[in-house]
């Protein structure tokens, strides 16, 4: 009986997700998405309105006392910026959010949402490209407007955050879709639109692939696979 009762246990364990996984846990993907995947796609919220919806969201920058307008922000460029999330069911791994061309984004657990600060910089940026911004407004489908917010990285560039926790993309990812970047180093999750992390199926720890040679940031599905990096 206890041998039955332990497979059973295993039996129904939600898709992939490791022994002692904890489907009741706030922080790892059972919360209900706050809106279905085919609500209509609608701006994002920033500034004061998302920092009294959302505490750990940061507000648009406000005037430079120095110059009298706004603190000066590097410009995106259109190539760069991520100006849609969605939420996207796929394939072992169920809920997503995905950025304007259909790729994986995913949390850091180095980072933090309370307050939001992004700990991905230098090299582990060029393997993890930031969600960046100019205006912190994307186009929003089956993700609540008031989880959206943005932080400031330390070239001084807006990232988008869900929930307080900055998002990325992942490089080893070559295709819409795809989510290589679940579990590596143990510390990067594909990440719900609820913003919590998503452990539906978690492969083995990995590591990531190696940043681009040409030492930009790189788009998703550059980069070689095997790189011996922390990040």
């Amino acid at each position: 009986m206890v041998v039955g009762a332990a497979l059973a246990a295993v039996i129904t364990l939600p898709g992939c997700a490791p022994a002692g996984f904890d489907a009741g846990a706030a922080d790892y993907g059972n919360a209900a998405e706050p809106a279905s995947n085919d609500v209509q796609a609608s701006p994002g919220a920033t500034g004061e309105a998302v920092a009294a919806a959302d505490p750990t969201a940061e507000a648009t920058a406000p005037a430079d006392p120095a110059g009298g307008g706004e603190a000066n922000t590097p410009e995106i460029s259109d190539e760069v910026a991520t100006t849609a999330l969605n939420a996207t069911k796929v394939a072992r791994m169920g809920s997503t959010v995905q950025d304007e061309d259909g790729f994986v984004l995913y949390r850091f657990d180095k980072d933090s949402d309370d307050p939001a600060k992004s700990n991905c910089n230098g090299d582990c940026a060029k393997i993890w490209p930031p969600a960046v911004t100019n205006d912190g407004e994307p186009t929003l489908k089956g993700v609540d407007k008031s989880l959206v917010g943005t932080v400031t990285r330390a070239d001084g560039t807006k990232q988008l955050t869900l929930k307080g926790w900055p998002l990325y993309r992942y490089i080893g990812d070559k295709k819409p879709g795809q989510w290589k970047g679940q579990n590596v180093s143990g510390t990067w999750f594909v990440i719900t639109p609820a913003g919590t992390k998503n452990l539906t199926c978690l492969p083995a720890v990995s590591k990531p692939v190696a940043p681009p040679s040409d030492g930009t940031s790189g788009e998703a599905g550059s980069g070689e696979a095997g790189g011996d990096y922390s990040y």
